[in-house]
């Protein structure tokens, strides 16, 4: 028995649908770093991958209509994912995860480097980045979602911030 078209087509949309959240739960657990600042390996892995699911999403369907289905699907999904994420925080925080402190107060926080596979030559190559010298000298540094490594110095802090980053400029200066 042949099965209908509706019934390919439909499979391959399902099929579609449990590759991108298996690929997006994939990137998730990879981290931040993977995500926001791609080396050559982190390109190929990407390419790599497309290319081994691409079977996986439409089955032994080569058809154009097979195609669109799936890229339609991919298409929808994202859209979905993204509307969800602007509206449930919670959602958005499982998705896209939260920053992470690498620096407070002028001292390295170790094990939040090593859990975000950050290396000091990256620390380092961002704080040069924000004009700094070293990381003695920053406040916060934290990194971003995105990958990215934002840097606060104490001199960028208001003076009239109530936070104990603030108290602890003032009692420096009193030394």
């Amino acid at each position: 028995m042949v099965p209908s078209v509706a019934h390919v087509l439909s499979n391959i949309a399902l099929r579609t649908a449990v590759i991108y959240a298996v690929v997006l739960v994939g990137v998730r657990l990879s981290g931040k770093r993977e995500v926001g600042q791609m080396t050559p390996f982190d390109l190929t892995l990407l390419l790599l991958l497309s290319n081994s699911v691409q079977n996986a999403m439409t089955g032994p369907d080569t058809s154009l209509v097979g195609g669109v289905v799936a890229a339609s699907t991919l298409l929808l999904l994202n859209y979905f994912v993204a509307d969800l994420s602007g509206i449930n925080r919670r959602f958005r925080k499982f998705i896209q995860g939260q920053p992470t402190l690498l620096v407070h107060d002028g001292k390295i926080i170790e094990s939040h480097m090593a859990k975000e596979h950050v290396s000091m030559d990256e620390l380092e190559r961002a704080l040069r980045e924000h004009g700094i010298s070293t990381y003695h000298e920053v406040a916060l540094a934290v990194l971003e979602v995105d990958g990215s490594i934002s840097c606060l110095k104490y001199d960028e802090i208001k003076p009239d911030a109530h936070t104990h980053l603030v108290r602890r400029r003032f009692l420096r200066k009193k030394e």
